[in-house]
């Protein structure tokens, strides 16, 4: 190969290597892996001035904060907050995962009464964007037929979140407020074809919900986000869906207060 060959061959070759380094390592930003998942989160809370009442979850919580911002001001009092973007439900891809935040609350302070949070969507998210390992992308040519493989990684979710609610009710929680996902959207990643994904995954959760031995109560925010309620990422709420999903939340929460 002659040396001007060479230089039309390198940038090809260099750019089909790492477009997918590139598309992974925004994945893991954006959903909050790593150490960035600390960077991209709201403040930690562990002593409010409502102690009683936890958030724990990922970054639709996490990332800004507002979801939070909004029912603390409709309540007139702070929570504590122990929610960390792309925190996952099942293992520790990034730490903590959501099960290590509840134990750490319960560590700072076990006299807990209602945990407010979201679960299992980086489970699901994270390899969708990064290879689609579970397949549970359905492309317009699949569109209504979501894959077995990914039910099957969806129902193994279902068996982890009834496990984490279980193990919070024995703890001495008395109520679980979690919440579901909405669609997500094209953005900075390609996310319209996760619509059945979600659809399967929050029916789990509500099931997991209905079957814990905890007082839970189940959120679903899909009827009331849409494309611009959610930021340029594609994944995440603007100021408007968060408070959007805390007037969904607010009903349930204020009863418990």
């Amino acid at each position: 190969m002659t040396i001007n060959e060479h230089r039309s061959f390198l940038p090809g070759f260099l750019g089909k290597t790492l477009k997918p380094a590139m598309a992974l390592g925004a994945a893991l930003l954006f959903t909050g892996c790593s150490e960035l998942g600390y960077l991209l989160s709201n403040d930690k809370v562990t002593d409010a001035d409502n102690d009683q009442v936890v958030f724990v979850g990922d970054s639709i919580f996490a990332l800004s904060g507002e979801i939070q911002n909004q029912l603390e001001a409709k309540a007139g009092e702070t929570f504590r907050r122990y929610t960390v973007s792309g925190a996952e439900l099942s293992g520790e891809l990034i730490a903590p995962s959501i099960p290590n935040q509840f134990r750490e609350a319960v560590t700072d302070n076990p006299d807990i009464k209602t945990i407010v949070g979201d679960a299992g969507g980086n489970d699901i998210l994270i390899p969708a964007i990064a290879f689609n390992s579970n397949n549970c992308k359905t492309p317009w040519w699949r569109f209504g037929r979501l894959s077995q493989q990914c039910r099957d990684f969806i129902d193994d979710i279902y068996v982890e979140g009834v496990d984490f609610l279980n193990e919070m009710a024995e703890a001495g929680v008395q109520n679980g407020i979690l919440t579901g996902y909405y669609y997500t959207k094209n953005g900075l990643f390609r996310l319209d074809d996760m619509k059945e994904a979600v659809d399967y995954g929050n029916a789990t959760l509500a099931r997991a919900c209905e079957n814990s031995v905890l007082d839970c109560t189940f959120v679903d925010p899909r009827w009331v986000i849409n494309d611009r309620d959610i930021i340029f990422d594609g994944i995440h709420p603007a100021d408007s869906g968060s408070k959007k999903i805390a007037d969904l939340i607010w009903p349930k929460l204020q009863p418990l207060l």
